[in-house]
């Protein structure tokens, strides 16, 4: 039973800069020849694709009863309260709020979090913190999956 899906992708702006990326390898490689332009322009965008792809392909999911994010598998068992964040709070509480044992799966392209409480006492980590673009669902998934 899976209740909650996210992915974190990238910004349609980065896509556009990988894009670029390849363009600027291009013009870079214009003096070698055409077959030489355009080996920078394929190869220069695919490696800057791959650079966002990977980047933006973060999930965060409520699986049964656990929180997957990214390569994280917590029970929900192990969790406390789960805070929705505004954009102002989440900005705090990945600056100066931020506890560096904390587990982060922090985009800076997505304003909005959660921070949930890991009160497993064998885990030092205090809380971990999860941009998402939906926090009222990842909350109320969590909070079903509690119930």
């Amino acid at each position: 039973m899976q209740s909650y899906e996210e992915r974190l992708t990238a910004p349609r702006s980065w896509w556009v800069i990988a894009g670029l990326i390849g363009i600027s390898c291009a013009l870079i490689l214009l003096p070698l020849g055409t077959p030489a332009m355009l080996g920078g322009l394929v190869g220069g965008s695919a490696l800057a694709a791959v650079a966002v792809s990977s980047y933006g392909s973060a999930r965060i999911r409520v699986v049964g009863d656990a929180l997957i994010a990214g390569d994280a598998r917590i029970p929900v068992s192990a969790l406390g309260e789960a805070q929705v964040l505004d954009a102002q709070e989440a900005l705090a509480w990945r600056t100066h709020k931020a506890d560096t044992r904390a587990f982060m799966l922090l985009r800076s392209y997505i304003r909005t979090a959660v921070r949930v409480e890991i009160t497993d006492p064998a885990d030092p980590t205090p809380y971990a913190y999860l941009s998402t673009r939906e926090p009222e669902r990842l909350v109320a998934a969590l909070a079903a999956v509690r119930a």
